[in-house]
């Protein structure tokens, strides 16, 4: 594919239906924002938790106004390319999952150019340690990111935990709209501030590292979300990613996908409740997962338990 060609499928903006490329871009960060306005309204809050000893690597933390014994975390990992958004713009989908008693964990880390890949993946992995290390009472873990956070969210499902204390027990895992092979970018715009090489874009590409996710999120349930408006080649991302069974629904692109994760009133079709029992008991466990169904052009399943 030419360079020119790459650079348009790997341009999520240049796909949405709904109005132009930089228009597009500003209401998706009107409308993160907002939510996340929000939530810090609504919910209770702990914010700039340090998971480290970088300026970067805190967590914000949005609290139900219940206490159980009972509680399930989801822990948010934000889209934009690397190099764009942060934390910050990441507690919009906290509502209606705070509203059901779940506890939601936004991350930050250093995007590009101050941060690099080997850097970031790092941080999202100690992230998910701290997290555990803090909240060591919960009864379920799940993750949930877009974009290049769905990468940085399957690099985290693709850990070698051994050089850690602790081993996460992640329950269930929605990727959205992610790349997972890396080799495709170093040649595109998206590649100049982070300046990886081969080598590094393979040894950070979850397609590569399958047989890693496999003994290491053996008892997760995984979904892979990508819009309908999304390009062939980001569609393509997934589908590849692993072997998946799909199930198609309409109207959304790159950015819608995940902006409507904070409407609490849509359900799953019943094609979805048919097809998907297990894999819906996991996303009723985060409660407000189950009204996504609108965001989702195409759902996937994951199948690593077999």
């Amino acid at each position: 594919m030419k360079k020119e060609e790459l650079e348009r499928q790997y341009s999520p903006s240049r796909w949405s239906r709904r109005m132009s490329a930089d228009d597009v871009i500003k209401a998706h960060v009107k409308a993160l924002k907002e939510g996340t306005e929000q939530a810090r309204s609504v919910a209770q809050t702990l914010l700039n938790v340090p998971y480290g000893e970088g300026d970067g690597e805190k967590l914000d933390v949005y609290i139900p106004n219940i206490n159980s014994l009972d509680v399930h975390l989801v822990v948010y990992i934000h889209g934009g390319y690397w190099q764009f958004l942060s934390k910050e713009e990441s507690g919009f989908m906290a509502v209606p999952l705070v509203d059901k008693g779940v506890v939601v964990v936004a991350v930050g880390y250093d995007i590009a150019p101050k941060g690099n890949m080997d850097l970031m993946v790092s941080q999202v992995r100690r992230s998910i340690v701290s997290v555990i290390q803090q909240y060591s009472h919960i009864s379920g873990l799940y993750l949930c990111g877009h974009s290049a956070g769905a990468h940085l969210a399957a690099m985290v499902l693709s850990t070698d935990w051994s050089q850690y204390s602790i081993t996460p027990q992640i329950k269930g895992a929605f990727l959205v709209s992610g790349i997972y092979d890396l080799l495709p970018i170093l040649s595109t715009y998206v590649n100049e501030p982070l300046k990886m090489t081969e080598e590094v874009a393979v040894r950070n590409s979850p397609s590569k590292l399958v047989p890693q996710l496999k003994l290491s999120s053996s008892s997760c349930q995984i979904v892979v979300a990508v819009a309908e408006n999304d390009s062939p080649e980001f569609r393509k991302q997934s589908e590849e990613f692993y072997k998946v069974s799909t199930h198609d629904v309409a109207n959304t692109d790159h950015f819608s996908i995940i902006e409507k994760l904070v409407d609490g009133e849509y359900h799953l079709t019943k094609v979805n409740m048919q097809t998907k029992p297990k894999l819906l008991k996991m996303i009723m466990n985060v409660s407000a997962f189950i009204y996504h169904s609108p965001c989702l052009s195409k759902l996937y399943e994951i199948n690593i338990l077999y």
